[in-house]
């Protein structure tokens, strides 16, 4: 197991900052900042193990922000140029979210994927794709 990963009895306390940015996620979404929910839902994305409780877990909480973004041109317009290489993080979450075969995840997750490619450029697909270390 390479050392960058955590170990599984630290898997608690991944969880444990996953729950607490969850509750962060909500109140924001509860004030209509959907841009800072997907911000706050990204940071330490993915979490550094291969455990699947920490995945999964952190896979609610960044579904539950996606899911939350209404305006997905307004979302891309009103976050920061350098902003976009912290979202190509996001396209394992598209790709997660679209084999879900859920419709409404699948939707929105082309929505996103679309936006995001025209502003990011195809680069950043191949950079998820070519990721073996950092799964979600």
């Amino acid at each position: 197991m390479s050392d960058a990963f955590v170990e599984a009895d630290n898997a608690e306390a991944i969880i444990t900052r996953i729950e607490h940015k969850s509750r962060k996620i909500e109140s924001l979404l509860k004030q209509s900042k959907t841009v800072e929910a997907l911000k706050t839902a990204l940071e330490g994305s993915p979490p550094n193990t291969r455990d699947e409780r920490c995945k999964s877990a952190n896979w609610i909480v960044v579904h539950r922000a996606l899911m939350a973004i209404k305006d997905v041109d307004g979302m891309f317009s009103s976050l920061d140029p350098e902003y976009y290489d912290i979202l190509m993080n996001t396209y394992r979450y598209l790709y997660r979210g679209l084999s879900t075969g859920d419709r409404p995840t699948c939707d929105q997750c082309l929505r996103i994927h679309e936006k995001l490619t025209e502003k990011a450029g195809l680069g950043c697909i191949l950079r998820a794709l070519a990721d073996t270390i950092n799964t979600v």
